[in-house]
């Protein structure tokens, strides 16, 4: 398969996303890697984990990303726009009810009848922050909205917005009085990252212009609208994938369910979703197909929280096997 030119459909994708990853980089520095993959589930229609210690970023990440992301209040707005992207942030903790995400029936004195009024889920960008802190029963009304983007409250159902992409996070320090997540929840977010501490000379540019980041949080720039974000996601279903590609995700997604460091390997919705991640990752790079080296930097942060490892040894060692032996019968075929 010989390297194409990128084709009208992703023509958006090549002037949206390094827009959009560049009005974030005015406030998240040093971590272009983990907003592409912040961005490539975006745009994949899935959502994220991200785990690492307090402090370096995260919530600001997800802010940032609702702020650079507009929501017309009428048509023909853009660029004059003045609303964001309607953005939540839930504390997870253990005395936190399901009806504090989802919302509850409250009595209208006016109507003499009861009225529903909606939770923080009904939003576009969510930040659950901490989540492992809440109660499976918390937990599983989380888990229908992720995966069915919508709620169910007594006997009504009620959708969430068009696009809603929930950015979690977990500690992964202080596991007192915590829930972990079940492989089920798990399983749900298209990808887990580790968001990791700055190099030393974007620590102390940051520390130099501190001020300058928090006025860029304050008074961020919108740079697309929730239908370009939709547009984007509707591109990355037309990325091309070679079937050879197509191949090496079924072999990864397979060979964990048999490796002997493995007690619980991926679903086939683990796989489905690498395919959708790759297609995504293909546009956040600026072409219209996927080659070998996406397949080799989402595998781990695509599959690794779905599996069970028998022992540590196998937690640092048995994903990057399976992954190495399929990018050398990828070399072999020289597909690109």
């Amino acid at each position: 398969m010989e390297p194409q030119t990128l084709n009208p459909v992703a023509t958006d994708a090549t002037e949206n996303i390094p827009r959009l990853i560049a009005a974030m980089e005015r406030v998240i520095r040093g971590k272009r890697a983990q907003l592409e993959q912040v961005i490539t589930a975006l745009i994949a229609g899935g959502h994220i984990l991200m785990e690492d210690n307090p402090g370096t970023g995260k919530t600001v990440l997800a802010r940032t990303l609702a702020q650079c992301i507009a929501a017309p209040q009428a048509p023909g707005a853009f660029p004059e726009m003045s609303s964001q992207a309607l953005f939540k942030r839930i504390q997870f903790t253990p005395d936190l009810l399901p009806m504090d995400l989802i919302g509850t029936h409250i009595f209208d004195e006016r109507s003499k009848d009861f009225v529903f009024k909606k939770g923080p889920l009904f939003c576009n960008v969510l930040l659950a922050d901490e989540i492992n802190r809440a109660s499976p029963k918390v937990q599983s009304a989380l888990l229908e909205a992720m995966a069915e983007q919508q709620i169910t409250s007594g006997d009504q159902t009620l959708k969430l917005e068009r696009m809603f992409f929930t950015i979690a996070t977990q500690n992964p320090i202080e596991m007192e009085g915590t829930y972990p997540l079940p492989a089920a929840q798990l399983d749900r977010f298209f990808m887990k990252i580790y968001f990791g501490y700055v190099d030393e000379e974007t620590e102390l540019n940051i520390y130099h212009e501190y001020r300058d980041i928090a006025g860029n949080l304050e008074h961020g720039k919108q740079v697309l609208t929730l239908e370009n974000v939709l547009a984007l996601q509707d591109q990355a279903a037309q990325v091309q994938v070679h079937d050879e590609l197509i191949r090496g995700v079924s072999n990864i997604v397979r060979a964990t369910r048999s490796h002997p460091d493995i007690s619980l390997g991926a679903s086939t919705r683990a796989g489905i979703a690498f395919l959708k991640c790759l297609r995504a990752y293909a546009l956040v790079k600026g072409r219209s197909f996927t080659i070998e080296d996406d397949l080799k930097d989402l595998a781990r942060p695509v599959l690794d929280h779905r599996l069970i490892y028998r022992n540590k040894e196998g937690l640092h060692h048995a994903l990057n096997n399976i992954i190495g032996k399929e990018m050398e019968r990828l070399a072999r075929l020289r597909l690109f």
